[in-house]
């Protein structure tokens, strides 16, 4: 993941003076763990400042409005008592080359600052610190006590302390080349290493981008470049510096993330603050995403493996209590030839009722006849109150499992991380089963920044007839008992886990065959089934479809179905 490095900080606070300065603090959310957004107010709008102190992603842009979920987070409610109805009067980067920016805050704007808060964005010790104006710090998102850092703790009561000031030399427009040269060659090496190692201010994708607009290969060492290599590199490192002094950036996206400078990149941005805004959602929704997916699937795994495993159990039972009929004939056949049994026998052959044959009955040699068959019509009830006992808890795991095995294959569908919706539709997932007791709830927040809306997945048959598809459960539902209409069809693979799907019809307009095909496809290919040729689904209106009473989320059952076959391969190619 691409981190803020000084040349975007300055570009994002450059654009947070023009668009916020001054406005007035009305409200702090903490979206999560490392996440605050703080509502500003100017005279023309409201924004949301989003400040991230995420040891890969720390950074600071106007990002989206939070979600409504309630703050149960004591940083931001600190940071709002001290803060709120206060002006923002200044944005300023606390030390020449530092990645650390101090928000003053005032009664209003020309009056001294009462508060200040440093954002320090620098990797794994990036950090919020709020303190008076004296500069005793009053709340800080991370504590840093004596035992994690002896060299700078940051505690609540303490004077703020500014990081460390780096000992690399400070690019300036007025050193020449053969100065620059010289400092970046003293040593051999790589250029990327060289250049990190000379001066403040770079970075890892700064100079990448730079050899990239100089045409030279990123593995450039200082001994491989002529005159004419040091002379085009010189001048790029000329531009960047043009570039910070001028305030004058090119925000644009590259093929391996971003820039505020314009070189390679492959789309222009309208602003850094949409720019870091995308982005690091992105990141940070994706690296969410991947974790949760990986956590559900694991507990999906060890559940259903646990329920097969007692399923298989009440088989078992249930096979043995299927010959508590043969051990009523055989105690019925004892009593009815007393006359045959011999003490001391182990076993007696005696003629069945109906055919004749020879039935073999085991005999315990130290009891009489009446006895044995006692024992035998005992154990016919035993397994007879087995069946009995074993049949609803068998019925009872096989819904579970079936219940599971849909969710499952939700998961499965959601394989890949494109837009926050994806992450939106796993969540929503996770929170159904912790509804359901499968899950303890960790109170973990989304982070997701999607909409509260249900998002469906969405595609057009031939006629050009909106289908909708369900992403899990929650969405099942509410597509199949609020969204569909009378004049909707229903598909769903025919006995298999897999998603609802509804084909919007308006009154009067029938579907052609290919537009029935087209849905069956897509059906079977968001089913279990996407991996065979064909796969049967069914349809039917939606009032023939009913949710049982006391049925877990997704469950249906349907009459009056049709059947058709789909050929999910189809909807692949």
């Amino acid at each position: 993941m691409q981190t803020v490095d000084f040349t975007t900080l300055t570009a994002a606070c450059s654009e947070i003076r023009d668009l916020l300065l001054p406005s007035r603090l009305e409200q702090v959310y903490q979206r999560d763990r490392h996440t605050i957004a703080i509502a500003l107010r100017t005279l023309k709008q409201r924004s949301w400042l989003e400040i991230s102190w995420h040891p890969q992603a720390a950074h600071i842009c106007i990002g989206d409005p939070p979600p409504r979920a309630p703050d149960t987070f004591t940083f931001s409610q600190q940071l709002l008592h001290q803060l709120n109805g206060l002006a923002l009067v200044a944005i300023e980067i606390i030390a020449p080359w530092e990645r650390a920016v101090d928000l003053q805050f005032a009664r209003r704007p020309g009056e001294a600052a009462l508060y200040h808060l440093y954002v320090e964005i620098i990797g794994k010790y990036s950090n919020v610190i709020l303190t008076d104006a004296t500069n005793t710090i009053i709340t800080v998102a991370h504590q840093v006590n004596q035992q994690k850092s002896s060299v700078r703790p940051v505690l609540t009561g303490q004077p703020y302390e500014t990081p460390p000031s780096l000992t690399n030399a400070i690019p300036s427009l007025s050193e020449s080349q053969q100065r620059w040269q010289e400092r970046i060659s003293l040593v051999p090496g790589t250029i990327q290493r060289q250049v990190l190692k000379s001066y403040r201010g770079a970075s890892p994708a700064l100079v990448q981008s730079m050899l990239l607009a100089a045409n030279l290969d990123l593995d450039s060492t200082t001994d491989s470049l002529n005159s004419s290599d040091w002379e085009q590199l010189f001048q790029r490192w000329q531009e960047w510096l043009h570039m910070l002094e001028e305030k004058k950036f090119q925000p644009a996206w590259t093929s391996i993330g971003y820039t505020v400078l314009g070189w390679g990149g492959l789309k222009p941005a309208n602003s850094t603050q949409e720019l870091l805004n995308s982005y690091y959602t992105d990141q940070l929704n994706q690296q969410v995403f991947s974790q949760l997916r990986h956590q559900l699937s694991q507990k999906l795994n060890n559940i259903l493996e646990k329920l097969r495993s007692r399923a298989t159990t009440f088989e078992n039972r249930l096979q043995e209590s299927t010959q508590a009929d043969e051990y009523r004939q055989k105690a019925d056949l004892l009593m009815a030839h007393l006359q045959a049994w011999q003490p001391g026998m182990k076993e007696i052959n005696l003629p069945d009722f109906d055919t004749g044959e020879p039935v073999a009955i085991a005999l315990q040699p130290d009891k009489n006849a009446v006895q044995n068959a006692q024992s035998l019509y005992k154990q016919h009830q035993k397994l007879k109150r087995a069946r009995v006992a074993v049949e609803p808890l068998l019925r009872e795991v096989a819904a579970e499992i079936e219940y599971l095995e849909q969710v499952e294959e939700a998961i499965a569908q959601i394989d890949n991380y494109q837009s926050a919706e994806d992450l939106q539709a796993l969540e929503e997932i996770r929170d159904e089963l912790i509804g359901q007791k499968y899950l303890e709830d960790p109170e973990y927040k989304s982070s997701s920044t999607a909409a509260n809306g249900t998002n469906f997945s969405r595609y057009r048959t031939p006629s050009g007839f909106e289908v909708l598809i369900g992403r899990n459960n929650r969405q099942n539902d509410q597509l199949t008992f609020r969204v569909a209409g009378d004049y909707d069809l229903w598909f769903h693979a025919q006995e298999i886990p897999g998603s609802h799907v509804l084909l919007r019809l308006e009154p009067g307009t029938v579907p052609e065959a290919a537009d029935l095909q087209y849905t069956a496809n897509l059906a079977a290919y968001y089913s279990r089934g996407r991996q065979s040729d064909q796969v049967p689904v069914v349809y039917t209106q939606p009032k023939y479809v009913y949710k049982p009473k006391g049925a877990k989320p997704g469950i249906a059952i349907y009459k009056q179905e049709r059947i058709i076959w789909g050929q999910p391969q189809e909807v692949r190619e």
